[in-house]
Formats: C-alpha cells, structure tokens, sequence
C-alpha cells in the first residue's frame, strides 16, 4: 500500500501545473530576472550572481517545501484524505510520503537555480561548497516542511495561498533572504532565533561562510520538534472532525 500511494503521489505532484508555478517558476523567474540585470555588481565583495543565487535557493526551497501543505487542502476538499483513513494506509507512511514529495520540490527548486547560476558564470570554490550548502538547507528545511503539512489539515484551499505566502514572506524577512541582516540589533537577535535565518546562513556557506555552530543546530532542532508535533496534532485534529 506505501509503495503504491507513494507513486501516485508522485504522478500527481508531476501533474499539479500550479504547484509547479508557484514553488519552482516563480523564485526562478524571480533569479533570472533580478540577477540577470545586476551581472557585475557585488555584495560584501562577492558578485552579486553568485549571492543572489545562493540567498534564493533558501527562499525557494522553502517556498517548495511548505507548497505541500496546498497540496493536502486540495485532498481535503474533495474528501481524498477521509477516504484515505479508511484504506490500509498506516499514518506514518502517509506522513513519509507528504515529507518525500515536498523534499522533491525542494530539490528540484535548488537544482533548477543551481542551473541558472551556471549558466549566469556562478563558480563557487570547490565541490565541497556546493555539497555542503545542499546538506545543510535539506537539514534547515524540516521545519517548513512540517509546517506546510500542518497548515494543509487546519486551512482551506482557499486561504492557504495568503497564509503560506504570508508565512514565508515573514520568515523570508526576518530570516534575512531578502536582504543582509544587520550584525547587531533586534532584527539580528529575532532573525538568530527563527529556522530561516539558518537556513539563510546555511546557504552562505556556499559563497564561504562556515557552517552552524552549536546555536544554529539548536534552533533548527527546537523548530523541527515543535512543527513536528505541530503537525502531528493539526492531523489529529483534522481526523476527528465530524
């Protein structure tokens, strides 16, 4: 039975057109556009190319990774995940397959501006920054991935778009992917405590930044844990609605 909802639930991911706009053409267009007119300009004395393409592979993943909490709207409204609770299905592999399909966006959202900023001239220093900075956003993205599936089973179909678009712009911001945080202050004190700044920071160690120290890992812990049983509990309640 996983095996086989598993499939299914990625034929239905490749054919979902506007899941595909919105979490995968949209920070990309958003890429080429902004990047492609600032070619030589310089951010802290890295090019700009090369620092926008790594800031908006962590804003894109997480837009990706929490596009499945639409996914599970949409399921809900026309009664597929009822009649899901009454099929052989286990929980937790219900919930396995909701995590695979939003890594799938996510990855395909990394790679498709890794691309780009190849193609814009990106070099980074060595294999090993590209394979690091990977790893470390696939880490920083649990907790918009839990997140995305919390709000598929408390939100319509109707209000995910705001919600989601709201969550991530906040987190975006105050993460600091739209733009440098300060190095001290209360934006650099909040943006140190969401999952968004390390995965911001997660995404410069590929222009030579070092990796988490000890805080970063305890931030993205603590938030995957909460937004964990976050989702957890939206599901439970979602299931014994009448």
């Amino acid at each position: 039975m996983n095996a086989t909802y598993t499939r299914y639930e990625m034929l239905r991911l490749l054919r979902n057109k506007r899941a595909f706009v919105f979490a995968l053409i949209f920070p990309l267009a958003l890429y080429l556009v902004i990047a492609g007119t600032n070619k030589n300009g310089d951010i802290d004395g890295i090019d700009f190319k090369t620092f926008y393409m790594v800031s908006m592979a962590s804003y894109g993943a997480m837009i990706a990774a929490t596009s499945g909490g639409a996914r599970i709207a949409a399921e809900r409204s026309v009664g597929w995940t009822r009649q899901l609770r009454i099929t052989p299905l286990a929980v937790r592999d219900y919930f396995r397959t909701k995590v695979l399909t939003a890594y799938v966006m996510a990855i395909v959202s990394i790679a498709l501006l890794y691309v780009a900023g190849l193609a814009y001239g990106v070099r980074l220093d060595s294999l090993g920054r590209w394979i690091g900075m990977t790893g470390l956003l696939l880490i920083g993205l649990l907790p918009f991935v839990a997140l995305g599936i919390a709000a598929g089973h408390l939100l319509t179909i109707d209000s995910m778009g705001p919600a989601l678009g709201g969550a991530t712009a906040f987190f975006g911001f105050l993460g600091g992917q739209w733009f440098p945080l300060p190095e001290h202050g209360l934006l650099h004190v909040v943006g140190q405590a969401l999952p968004s700044y390390w995965l911001t920071q997660a995404s410069y160690f590929g222009v030579g930044a070092p990796a988490w120290g000890v805080r970063g890992w305890v931030v993205v812990g603590v938030w995957a844990v909460a937004m964990t049983g976050f989702a957890r509990w939206a599901y439970r309640r979602d299931t014994q609605r009448v």
